[in-house]
């Protein structure tokens, strides 16, 4: 019995040792993937300002030209340089948080689009593919669809971008066509089909499984097809936000067809409600003094020229300590706040201006993914976050709103 005791004791304690030793394992298994996890978070946040802020001058500077030189407002070129912009915009936001449309905690925003007009633009944008593999591009849309819809068209645009664009590239001497059908209505939504065909060279039946996985892509026998293998990833589960599904069909040497069904508002109180929205916030009839705190000289030449059109007046300083001793000489309506500038940042610069007992109200533009400074913009006396590149519209609306709210 004490040699069984005795024996029973050893083998537990090796058994301690064993499991203390596989605990240490998991516990530092499990830092490493924290940090992991940290470090991708920063670099996710990192490359995400950095490509937003040269957007923002993309964009901006586009609406300068359509602006200044009337003889370019309907040039397709321009047109398709903004529409490009914008997609590209969408497209960086998606491919740096992947992990976000994953997890669905992307959320889609409600405007009116014209769904022809969208249909036209994505086919004027990817022309020059187009030409490139002497394709052509037709688009077949059904008249009786509402002249106008409620919903995403970043989205969506994103969605046909990626489609169409795919299938330009895997189709030569041929042709793509979008397809858009009215299926039913249902109360105030309409279920529209989209399809993307094409008559390239197909995708074998063994591969048409994996091709909505991430960085799939298929073996080709012919030319070097270049790409992240992103496209049709991001294409399913945007879809899937949409609370629909997407289906293949293919044969080799024959094409490939495309095709899901989404639900849109057309509720037209809803659209004459929106349209109405947006027409006031362009026509803003007050005057607004305007503090603007940015150190990266292109965006405040677009920034200058929001002001500029608007009829505003304002000032433009580089750093946050600029802004102080500003605020400190002269009255202002309304702060827009960079984040990320040099000597002190947005969040200190607004902490020591609130500390100043100055509550003028205050907007950080910045192009840090939203979610991730909300908290603290609003912690440190914050009133409003704009993403950078935004709409000129957007700004002028939040300005007003606030200004509302402050009288």
């Amino acid at each position: 019995l004490l040699y069984m005791l005795y024996r029973n004791i050893i083998f537990r304690k090796k058994v301690n040792i064993y499991l203390e030793a596989k605990n240490k394992e998991l516990n530092e298994a499990k830092e490493k993937a924290e940090e992991a996890s940290k470090l991708k978070s920063q670099f996710i946040s990192t490359i995400s300002h950095e490509l937003r802020t040269p957007l923002y001058g993309v964009v901006g500077i586009t609406n300068m030209l359509a602006d200044e030189h009337n003889e370019l407002t309907d040039s397709p070129h321009l047109k398709s340089l903004k529409f490009s912009a914008r997609y590209l915009l969408s497209l960086v936001n998606d491919l740096l948080q992947i992990n976000k449309i994953e997890e669905n905690k992307v959320v889609l925003e409600n405007g009116t689009m014209n769904l022809e007009d969208e249909i036209h633009m994505v086919a004027e944008s990817l022309s020059f593919i187009a030409t490139r593999n002497s394709n052509k591009i037709i688009t077949e849309i059904d008249k009786s669809i509402p002249e106008y819809i409620i919903g995403d068209k970043l989205r969506l645009s994103q969605i046909l971008m990626n489609l169409v664009s795919n299938a330009l590239k895997f189709t030569q001497n041929g042709e793509v066509r979008i397809i858009v059908k009215l299926e039913n209505t249902n109360g105030s939504h309409a279920n529209i089909r989209f399809e993307v065909s094409d008559t390239g060279i197909g995708i074998p039946q063994k591969d048409l499984a994996k091709i909505f996985d991430k960085f799939v892509q298929i073996d080709r026998k012919e030319d070097d097809y270049q790409g992240a293998g992103l496209g049709l990833s991001i294409v399913k589960k945007l879809v899937q936000i949409f609370g629909s599904e997407i289906f293949v069909e293919s044969e080799e040497g024959k094409g490939t067809r495309f095709y899901f069904t989404i639900a849109f508002e057309t509720d037209t109180k809803k659209v004459d409600e929106i349209i109405h929205n947006i027409s006031v916030d362009l026509s803003v009839e007050q005057v607004y003094k305007v503090l603007v705190v940015e150190d990266n000289k292109i965006n405040q030449m677009v920034t200058r020229k929001i002001m500029e059109k608007n009829n505003f007046k304002f000032l433009i300083v580089d750093d946050g300590y600029a802004a102080i001793e500003a605020l400190g000489k002269e009255h202002f309506d309304v702060v827009l706040m960079d984040i990320n500038m040099p000597l002190i940042n947005g969040f200190e610069t607004t902490r020591l201006i609130r500390k100043k007992e100055i509550n003028i109200p205050i907007i950080a533009l910045t192009a840090f993914a939203k979610d991730e400074i909300t908290d603290e913009a609003f912690a440190v006396g914050m009133n409003d976050v704009l993403i950078k590149p935004f709409e000129p519209s957007k700004l002028i609306q939040g300005i007003e709103k606030l200004m509302r709210n402050n009288r």
